[in-house]
Order: C-alpha cells, then structure tokens, then sequence
C-alpha cells in the first residue's frame, strides 16, 4: 500500500519539552484556550495581544491565524492585513534567547522580524514585537528578591540562562512595551528549583498571573499546575487571592495532566482560566476526568469553606454531609513529626529491655523512651499510624492515601508516618481504621489532597464518627443519604482497600 506524501504535520505538535518545569503547549489546546475569548474579538483591528511567556510563539501564531481570518472584510489586501497584525497587535516576552528565535520563526517565519523571508515587511529591527532581554536576578540574603530563586543554584555566570523572566522581573511590565493590552494570554513555567536537588522547587507560575493582573486587561488566561487549589508552598496568599476573584469566570480542570499535556506528568494536574476584568459573578468550572466532562457553574468557594472543590459531582455530597454539623477528623490526626522524631531517625536493629518500637522511613527499629521528647503521653496507648506521602500518581481511580496499620502501646514513628488518635482501646483504634478504609473516607481526603502529601489538613472534609462500632461505606451512604450518582462518582474516583490479612 501506497503511503501517501500529503502529510505535512504542525511542527509544533512535534517539540519536546523543555522539561517538566517548562511545559510547550500543543496548537490544539492552545486553540482550546482562546475560543474562551469573545469571538468578536478577532475582528477588532484594535485589539493587542500579549504572552508574557514566549516558548514556541504557537498562541501568538494561532491569534494571527485567527485575526488574519476575522479582519479579512475590514482590510482585504493580505500583506497589508498582516503587516497591521504583526505590527501592532501582536506581542511576546521570550522566556530564553533559544526560545524568542523558535517564536520568531513560528510567527514571522524567519528568526529574525525584519529578514529576507520574514512574512512582516513593517519591521526594522531583528527582535520586532518577540521582545528577549537578558536579566539578573537580584539576590538579597541567597535569594532573589523578585521571584525568589536560589543564588546556590541560578548565579551562574553569563554563559548559561539566568531563568530571570524579564516579565516578573521588571518592577514596571508595562513599561516594556509602553502600551495596554486587551488579551494576555499564556503558558509560564511552573516552578524553579530550590537547590541542587530536583525534588526541591518552588512554584513560580503564580508569579506571573498576579503580573498579568496587574496590567489591566480586559482578558487573561494562562494554564497552570492545579496545586494552587489547595495552597502549600508558596501559594497560599496566591489561592486566596484567586479563590476570592469573581472575574474569574472560566476554569477547565485536568486532575490527569497527561489528558492536557500528552507525556507530562504533573502530580495535582493541570488547569486553564479566563479571567474578565468587566464581568463578576460565578464561575463556569468543567472537570475533564478521562475524556469526559463535567461543567457546572458555582462559586469557587462554598459557603462556609475556604478550600475550593474541585470536582463539581462532590459539590451536593459535602453539602449533605455538612448539615450533620460534626466534628472535623483533622483534629485527631496529628502535625508533622508527631514524635518529634525526623524521617532520618533510627535505633537499634534489636529490642532492648524497655525498648520503643519506631516505625520509620528503613522499617522497624528500636530506641530508648527518653529520646521521644514530644508526644510522650501517646507511647502507652493505642494509635493509627498513616504514611504521610502516599506515592501513587493523583489522577482517575486510586487509593489517595496509603493503608493504616496499628499502633500498639509502646511504639512510636518518625516523621514518615502521622498519627492517628490515640485512642484508649485497641478495638477503638481498629474501627477507626475500618473507617480510613472505607471509599468514603478517602474520597473526602481526595478533595483536598491534590500531591503525594497528606499533612493534617487534608482530613478536613471528613466527618468523625462513633468509634465504638466499625464502619462501612454501605452504612456511611445510608447515613448521609447519598444517592447512587453520588456513590458512583465516588466508587469511580477510589478504589477500594483490602484488609492486611497479618
């Protein structure tokens, strides 16, 4: 069979990421992303567009596609209608100088504006509206004081990128172009990192929002990591603020980020927005969970919550769990390092008399009583201990935290468990795990866990029970009422838990 010699696919399609961190964005979503715009917009010859955020140039090209399109009636003549596009309404930052020569030539077909195959004959400088300008950071005390990277790390010397985004980096953005702009729109890295090690980084990409913001323009819209939904490190100011915005009016959710960005594994998913500086009221959210979407329109906080939900279908199951008016479960589970002790901390590979039993990150080991300096008062009475990460990807159906298992008198943990309780028997102590088994449970965890950690507060939406008796999710539908769409959602979302047969 012939092969046919017509295939000619977008280049763009093609380009492998930069790295987890700095994610390029596929033509398609990025066409997904500005069909939230008015459609009028793209033919209104006033209209400027900015990214912040260059990569590859694909939003600035799929609004000349469009604008080239829409203005056709108003300025027929082709090359006068691109020139008055290129010239004055489209505009990028580059985040690197390797990629303001990729946008460059994905826009002007040429790497430089004013070259010989440049399709803008308006332009008399190599850079055109793709502005790249090198900057340093500004380091006070080991850290930047603009976007907050680590000296250790990003003071480099001049031959390697100073990852100093001119657009978070210049205390007067619009002073850049010298000009408003109607639509912002694009795709900023997500973190850097905090020292030599990958597995520290700080998040960044709010950073660049809250510049956008700043700026004024009637639309923006950027897709970002989801963590922002639950706060942590370094977002909890940042997800108040969005949180507590009514011009957001738009956000798509992907808890599996490899349904937005094929290959790109992002722990807490992805999302996109568009925020409407002349229009307030509440917001129109679509979970997109294996290709099927759910949308609905809501405030982004509930009534008496300051947590977003994320999943729409949860919405009239806390609702009817909250009339109950119970005890939250948080306040039986402890803080980080329950016993003082970090995940590092190991005994002896045999008991001793009067020894403690520690549970810790290399298995079971045992140390003297008087080096437990916190929590003394729990060693003698029974308790559940839980990881406090659990490893498995967040996203379609999983266990979202890992198995509870007992903890008898005269043990302990390092900070690689929390704790449970305590509680005064241990029949008390085994219902309560029947409970952190149960689908139910672990679906309310679920809700606020959006990382492989599980601090304290992630326990939040879950009721407390009569401990006296065990529990199931058969007995925990019928008491909070729960009809079978809202228990298939959750049997959909969590898997079930077997018991350890020890």
């Amino acid at each position: 069979m012939l092969k046919s010699n017509n295939y000619n696919p977008d280049v763009l399609t093609c380009l492998a990421n930069l790295s987890s961190d700095e994610v390029f964005t596929p033509p398609k979503l990025v066409n997904e992303i500005l069909d939230l715009l008015p459609p009028e917009i793209w033919s209104d010859k006033n209209a400027r567009f900015l990214d912040p955020v260059c990569k590859s140039g694909v939003f600035l090209r799929e609004i000349a596609r469009r604008l080239n399109a829409g203005l056709e009636k108003e300025i027929p003549d082709k090359q006068k209608r691109i020139n008055h596009i290129f010239k004055n309404q489209l505009f990028g930052i580059a985040i690197t100088e390797l990629t303001s020569l990729l946008s460059r030539r994905s826009v002007y077909c040429s790497k430089t504006s004013n070259g010989k195959y440049s399709v803008c004959e308006t332009f008399d400088n190599k850079q055109g509206n793709i502005r790249f300008k090198r900057i340093e950071h500004t380091w006070i005390n080991g850290r930047c004081a603009l976007c907050g990277a680590s000296q250790e790390v990003y003071d480099r010397g001049g031959d390697l990128e100073t990852h100093a985004y001119q657009f978070i980096h210049t205390v007067k953005s619009e002073e850049i172009f010298k000009m408003k702009f109607d639509v912002i729109v694009g795709n900023p890295p997500y973190q850097l990192s905090d020292s030599g090690a990958k597995a520290s980084a700080s998040p960044i990409y709010q950073k660049f929002v809250q510049q956008a913001k700043k700026l004024n323009p009637r639309f923006l819209s950027m897709i970002i990591p989801s963590r922002w939904f639950a706060g942590g490190k370094g977002l909890d100011d940042f997800r108040k603020e969005m949180l507590n915005d009514q011009r957001i009016r738009k956000i798509f959710d992907f808890p599996d980020s490899t349904e937005c960005f094929p290959g790109v594994d992002l722990s807490g998913g992805v999302c996109y927005f568009l925020w409407d500086r002349d229009n307030i009221g509440d917001c129109e959210i679509t979970n997109i969970i294996e290709g099927k979407l759910s949308t609905l329109i809501r405030s982004l906080l509930e009534k008496g919550l300051d947590t977003f939900i994320r999943y729409n279908e949860a919405v009239p199951i806390l609702r009817k769990i909250s009339v109950f008016k119970e005890e939250n479960f948080n306040r039986q589970v402890s803080s980080r390092k329950p016993f003082g002790l970090t995940t590092s901390a190991k005994g002896k590979n045999n008991p001793f008399p009067d020894a403690i039993r520690l549970y810790g990150s290399t298995g079971i080991t045992y140390i003297d009583k008087r080096d437990i300096l916190v929590n003394p008062n729990w060693i003698n009475k029974f308790k559940v201990y839980i990881s406090r990460a659990y490893g498995e990807r967040i996203a379609k159906s999983y266990w979202v935290t890992g198995k509870p298992f007992l903890g008898e008198p005269q043990t302990c943990c390092s900070e690689t468990y929390i704790v449970v309780g305590p509680y005064s028997s241990k029949t008390k102590a085994e219902n309560v795990m029947s409970y952190i088994r149960t689908r139910f449970f672990r679906f309310l965890v679920l809700l606020i866990k959006n990382t492989q950690d599980a601090p304290q507060k992630v326990y939040s939406f879950v009721p407390v029970q009569n401990f006296d008796e065990p529990w199931t999710d058969k007995k925990l539908y019928k008491k909070y009422g729960l009809n079978k769409e809202e228990i298939a959602f959750i049997e959909s979302m969590v898997r079930p838990m077997e018991v350890d047969n020890e």
